[in-house]
């Protein structure tokens, strides 16, 4: 089942552990590309300043505005595309990024394996835009919840939240 746009306006600290274990899709010109979905990492308003948009709304950052259900994609130290899905109400900046999926842990590896560009920034995640999110209705699996990574720039405070969702691998 294709996830509809309403999902996504929940907050990004309840949808990035609910995205676990749901499945990524990209359409490309080779066919469909699915992946599950097995790290994610939420970024949650201005006040949050590892947040893109905590110095507020810029050109970049406009996705975050929006309402829920569409992709902000970034490029990170100027090669490695980034994937979010941005969440919650309108001119509440909010996202999850996306860290890994079964194949390729990590956010620059997952986005490479799924072929997604920063010219797939700003689409609805709709079938028809090539990105889209679906609910295979397994079980959610456990993870873990640990502090974000990379954003040394953030205060003290938001670098130890617990913002980061790993899904535990069973042995």
């Amino acid at each position: 089942m294709i996830l509809k746009r309403e999902y996504f306006y929940g907050p990004a600290t309840h949808l990035a552990p609910d995205l676990l274990g749901k499945i990524l899709c990209r359409r490309t010109d080779d066919g469909v590309i699915r992946a599950r979905i097995i790290e994610t990492e939420c970024y949650f308003g201005e006040d949050d300043t590892a947040c893109h948009a905590h110095k507020g709304k810029t050109d970049r950052t406009r996705p975050m505005y929006e309402s829920g259900g569409i992709t902000y994609v970034y490029l990170c130290y100027g090669i490695h595309s980034m994937l979010n899905i941005v969440t919650g109400e309108e001119d509440h900046p909010e996202a999850v990024l996306i860290r890994g999926v079964e194949g390729a842990v990590g956010p620059g590896r997952a986005t490479k394996y799924l072929k997604i560009t920063t010219k797939d920034n700003f689409l609805p995640l709709e079938e028809k835009s090539r990105i889209w999110i679906e609910d295979d209705g397994k079980h959610a699996p456990e993870y873990y919840a640990l502090p974000r990574v990379g954003i040394d720039y953030a205060d003290k405070a938001d670098r130890e939240r617990k913002w980061r969702f790993v899904v535990k691998i069973k042995e």
